[in-house]
């Protein structure tokens, strides 16, 4: 039966040139939506088997006699691309040296992100792995300074409206519903910040995005695993990171997305559409001389 996402309802197809196979099996190894299964030593394609193809394209990309082709769910043969050679790979200091390297960074040059720049953070959050092909991860960019102030001004009008839901007297009616952590997180955080953000914007200052020249808004379709925009939002700081960019998460703003139907109509952003999180990017106006070093709350072995 072929998995329902949000970019596909059927399963793709696969196509075998026979006379090149060798029936080595590798294939069928990496095929987790099961058609490709060896029986009698020999690579057979049964579609109904399991979800079938699923039209991740890992087939194509072991086969050393290049035999198999995938059509379908987003994915053709002309997308199997040679890999970059090892010596064009980071190996782990350097990236954790880019990971280290990496703050939030709230405070921006005066300067555009240029497209091409933007161009190279999509490709490379195009990269990132998803619960299940094809992604349906969505990006809202806003690319000049005046569209992210027009976003922040928009969400900081919704949260006005909203902030009776997070006062002390709903906060005390609520406990015994939403629970103790969520009312500190009210308390200590949310009704703070929503006072911040709404007092500050009527005196021309923005506490929610900063003023940055470039935001980008990541979501994605009902059927997608919700961790796939934050997975993809992550890959779009480490590609800015890598392009001299700061950039820094804000994860105010999808809950008030999720619930405004203004926002989501203004935009265009589908009715249904998971919630995901804002990142905001610019060329960092302050230089930071030193790393941190942080640590997890736990690492456990079993």
């Amino acid at each position: 039966m072929a998995i329902k996402t949000g970019r596909a309802d059927g399963t793709a197809q696969i196509t075998l040139a026979t006379e090149k196979c060798n029936d080595c099996g590798i294939c069928a190894e990496v095929c987790k939506g099961a058609p490709l299964i060896m029986i009698d030593g020999r690579l057979e394609i049964e579609e109904p088997r399991f979800f079938g193809c699923i039209g991740c394209g890992h087939c194509m990309c072991v086969c050393p006699q290049e035999c198999i082709q995938i059509n379908g769910r987003d994915m053709q043969p002309a997308d199997v691309i040679p890999l970059p050679g090892t010596d064009k790979r980071a190996d782990y200091q350097q990236l954790y040296d880019l990971m280290l390297s990496r703050r939030s960074v709230r405070n921006f040059r005066d300067r555009l992100v240029e497209p091409e720049i933007i161009d190279k953070i999509t490709a490379a959050v195009a990269t990132a792995p998803m619960g299940l092909p094809p992604s349906d991860v969505e990006i809202l960019v806003f690319d000049t300074p005046a569209k992210v102030q027009e976003f922040a001004a928009d969400l900081i009008a919704v949260m006005k409206k909203s902030r009776w839901l997070f006062s002390p007297l709903f906060s005390v009616l609520m406990r015994p519903f939403l629970g103790r952590e969520y009312i500190e997180s009210v308390n200590s955080f949310i009704r703070p910040a929503l006072d911040i953000f709404i007092e500050e914007i009527a005196k021309g200052h923005d506490y929610l995005l900063y003023n940055a020249p470039l935001a980008m808004y990541f979501h994605c379709s009902p059927y997608a695993d919700p961790a796939d925009p934050l997975v993809a939002a992550t890959y779009a700081m480490l590609a800015a990171e890598s392009l001299g960019l700061g950039s820094c998460m804000i994860g105010t703003p999808a809950y008030f997305i999720k619930y405004s139907k203004d926002l989501k109509q203004k935009y265009n952003l589908p009715r249904k559409n998971q919630p995901g999180i804002v990142v905001i990017f610019g060329y960092p106006r302050i230089r930071f001389r030193k790393a941190l070093r942080r640590r997890l709350a736990k690492v456990t072995y079993r």
